[in-house]
């Protein structure tokens, strides 16, 4: 335990979160709604495979200009 213990360091930008935040109670169900919305979609699994398959192999080497 430290006599001269010094405050615990907030940045300007954690202290504009943290009022964000006790101003905005639903803001984190906002956030959470958006990303459900946009980001979070089923994945139909065989049209991932066909994806996959139809996939063309880069070359080893992208620039070569040779047509072997």
């Amino acid at each position: 335990m430290r006599i001269f213990r010094r405050p615990d360091y907030n940045s300007d930008i954690t202290q504009f979160i943290s009022e964000l935040k006790a101003s905005k109670p639903d803001l984190e169900a906002q956030q959470r709604a958006g990303r459900a919305l946009l980001w979070d979609k089923h994945v139909s699994r065989e049209a991932w495979d066909e994806f996959r398959a139809a996939q063309v192999r880069q070359k080893p080497y992208v620039y070569q200009t040779d047509t072997q």
